[in-house]
C-alpha cells in the first residue's frame, strides 16, 4: 500500500513537472495574442501607432483655428473708402446732384429743389434734345454779378465727391426751345414758335406769356447753328436766357460741350418727387422738319454702307471656297 501511495503521489508529481518543461520551451505562449489591427501590424513586422490607427493627434497637432472676423470699427475705414471712390466715379460718370439756386424754373422747378442729372448719356455721344431741362456751364459770364455761395470745407468735401450739390460751380438750368438747324421766333407775347410751328407750353409760370414785350431781347428770331442750343427758362419774365444774352460770343447759343446732362427727376425734397418728362408739344412732326432733312441728305451713304456689307461677305466667302 505505501508503494501504491508513494506511485500515485509520484504520478501527480511527473504530470506537473512534464508540465512546466512546455512552458519554458515556448516562451511566446505566454505573450498576450493582439486582436484587430494590432494582429494585423505584429504579422506584417511592423509596430503600429495607436494615435495614427485611431486618428487621435498629439498634444503638439492642433486642428487650424477658423479666422475672426474683423471689427466693426477695423472695417468702418475701408467701408467709407470704397464708398467714396463709389460716388466720385457716380458723380463724375453717372449722375450728379444739383440745387436750384432762384425762381427761373418756376413753376416746374422750385427753389431749394434738388435734381438729379443724367451725366451718362452725353457719353455715348447724345444731344440735348428740345423740351428737356439740361444744366450746364456758364457758357459767356451769364452769372456775371451773380452771388456766389461760400461753403465751408465739409460742404467743399461733400460736393466735391457729389454727395451734395456743387457750390462753386457756375451752372445754370434751363430748358432747350431749339437744338441745331432750328428757327426760334417770338413776337408780341406769343406763342412762341420753332421752325414755323406755334408751341403750346402748359410749363409757363402761371400769369407769364410765351414771350416778352420789350426791347432787351424779348422779341426774336434766331437760327440755331448746329452744336448749340437755345435755352429758355419756364418762368420767361424772371429769366435771363439765350434771350438776354445775345451780347455774348454765342450770340447767346449754349454750345453743346457745354451741357451737363440732362435733369431727369426731382429728389428733394420728399414732397416734390417727380421726374422731369419732354412735354408733348415738342412732339409735333413739323418739329422735326430740319432733323427729318438732315437724316435724308445722309441716307444714301448709309444705305450704300449697308448694301456693302453683304457683297463684301459674299465676294469673301466666294474667294476662300475657290481657293478651298
Amino acid at each position: 500500500m505505501g508503494d501504491v501511495a508513494v506511485g500515485a503521489r509520484s504520478g501527480q508529481g511527473g504530470e506537473e513537472h512534464r508540465g512546466r518543461p512546455a512552458e519554458s520551451a515556448d516562451p511566446a505562449a505566454n505573450r498576450a495574442v493582439p486582436s484587430g489591427s494590432d494582429t494585423r501590424a505584429v504579422e506584417d513586422g511592423a509596430v503600429s501607432d495607436d494615435r495614427t490607427e485611431t486618428g487621435d493627434q498629439g498634444p503638439g497637432d492642433r486642428p487650424p483655428q477658423p479666422k475672426q472676423p474683423r471689427s466693426f470699427w477695423k472695417e468702418l475705414p475701408i467701408l467709407i473708402g470704397i464708398a467714396l471712390v463709389l460716388a466720385l466715379l457716380i458723380k463724375t460718370f453717372l449722375v450728379q446732384a444739383f440745387s436750384i439756386p432762384s425762381d427761373s424754373m418756376q413753376n416746374t422747378l422750385q427753389q431749394g429743389d434738388r435734381v438729379l442729372v443724367d451725366k451718362l448719356t452725353p457719353w455715348f455721344g447724345s444731344e440735348p434734345e428740345r423740351g428737356e431741362v439740361v444744366v450746364f456751364h456758364d457758357p459767356d459770364n451769364w452769372l456775371a454779378g451773380e452771388p456766389t455761395p461760400d461753403p465751408n470745407a465739409l460742404q467743399k468735401v461733400l460736393s466735391w465727391i457729389g454727395l451734395m450739390p456743387s457750390a462753386e460751380e457756375k451752372d445754370l438750368i434751363k430748358r432747350v426751345v431749339g437744338v441745331g438747324g432750328d428757327t426760334v421766333e417770338c413776337k408780341g407775347t406769343g406763342p412762341l414758335t420753332v421752325n414755323g410751328m406755334a408751341l403750346n407750353e402748359p410749363y409757363v409760370y402761371p400769369g407769364n406769356t410765351p414771350c416778352s414785350q420789350d426791347d432787351q431781347g424779348g422779341q426774336f428770331k434766331v437760327e440755331v447753328p448746329e452744336g448749340h442750343i437755345w435755352v429758355m427758362g419756364d418762368h420767361r419774365q424772371n429769366s435771363r436766357d439765350s434771350r438776354y444774352n445775345r451780347a455774348d460770343k454765342n450770340d447767346g447759343m449754349v454750345p453743346v460741350d457745354k451741357v451737363v446732362g440732362r435733369a431727369v427727376v426731382i429728389a428733394w425734397p420728399v414732397n416734390r418727387w417727380t421726374n422731369l418728362p419732354v412735354p408733348d408739344t415738342f412732339d409735333q412732326p413739323g418739329l422735326q422738319a430740319s432733323a427729318s432733312s438732315a437724316a435724308l441728305s445722309a441716307a444714301p451713304q448709309g444705305l450704300a454702307l449697308v448694301g456693302a456689307v453683304p457683297l463684301v461677305l459674299w465676294r469673301r466667302r466666294r474667294i476662300g471656297a475657290e481657293e478651298g
